[in-house]
């Protein structure tokens, strides 16, 4: 096996007003398999066929390999290719307006993160207090149990057979950003301590503003400024504070919505699911029968 002792130099990204918003997914071809975009970034669980690409993305990106590869070459920026093992864990750091290029032989499983440029900045910002950001991808074939942990999750949300919940993706990718600014970025800063929740006036705060917008769409970023906390220290907070994470806690305040439409009126059951958040009347019996043991049906049964 070959493999490079040295990782490729570090793309140092910095702060511009008016800085685009691009589709960070679109560069990703549909039929690569499921995918959610967030406001963070977003995530796709990819099986490719054997191919030979060159990319260049507006975004950064990192792949988790969910599955061994062998022999492929890859380079960023104008390196030579490196052939190497990929085995599963292996993590590929790939960052915005970098060149790459690779080839594999095999078909290829991975776990595909996006993440933007300004909302990895506000995060390091947030996070670390670095008003830039430089990302230094680790030698191609390095494993990452971490990663490989956050990636596996993303793929089971992904893969279900009723549409991702988009809060808890963005949850995961802000963790995975994270993670990445931890330990792939110059960066650097004690792990702050999460032993604490939310203070009684920001759980109060928060739970107040939940209630009056669990229905529209959300994200880890706004629900995090609403508690004045970065990103990541909310959802720990937020844990802490309620016993559930936000997605979990937003599911059950749409749950309960529901409940309450099934019991007091006889809209379509499917028209329920819309005005409570679900996007189909499947999905929301799906969510019911995981959560509550039981069914829209059963619920309207009991008026």
């Amino acid at each position: 096996m070959k493999q490079g002792t040295e990782g490729p130099e570090p793309f140092v990204h910095e702060r511009r007003p008016g800085e685009p918003n691009p589709e960070v997914l679109d560069i990703i071809p549909e039929a690569t398999g499921p995918r959610l975009k967030t406001s963070m970034g977003g995530a796709v669980h990819s099986i490719r066929p054997p191919v030979s690409q060159t990319l260049q993305a507006a975004a950064h990106f990192a792949a988790v390999m969910l599955a061994p590869a062998w022999g492929d070459r890859s380079a960023l920026e104008r390196d030579r290719l490196i052939e190497y093992d990929a085995p599963v864990g292996a993590l590929v750091v790939h960052p915005a307006n970098v060149e790459g290029r690779a080839i594999w032989s095999y078909p290829r499983e991975s776990l595909i993160v996006a993440i933007r440029p300004e909302s990895l900045l506000d995060l390091a910002t947030s996070e670390l207090g670095a008003d830039t950001v430089s990302l230094q991808p680790p030698p191609f074939g390095t494993v990452d149990l971490e990663a490989l942990r956050i990636a596996e999750l993303l793929r089971t949300e992904l893969t279900r057979p009723y549409p991702a919940t988009e809060l808890y993706v963005d949850s995961l990718v802000t963790i995975f950003a994270l993670h990445l600014l931890r330990n792939y970025s110059g960066a650097k800063k004690p792990a702050p301590d999460y032993r604490h929740g939310l203070s009684t006036h920001n759980a109060k705060r928060m739970r107040a503003f939940l209630e009056e917008n669990f229905l529209r769409k959300l994200s880890i970023a706004e629900l995090a400024a609403v508690a004045d906390y970065s990103p990541f220290h909310f959802i720990r907070a937020f844990s802490k504070t309620f016993g559930q994470s936000p997605h979990q806690y937003v599911l059950n305040l749409r749950l309960a919505f529901a409940e309450r439409l099934l019991m007091e009126g006889n809209l379509p059951v499917a028209e329920i699911a819309h005005l409570s958040g679900f996007s189909s009347q499947s999905h929301l019996t799906a969510m019911m029968r995981k959560y509550r043991h039981t069914t829209p049906a059963k619920i309207r049964s009991r008026r």
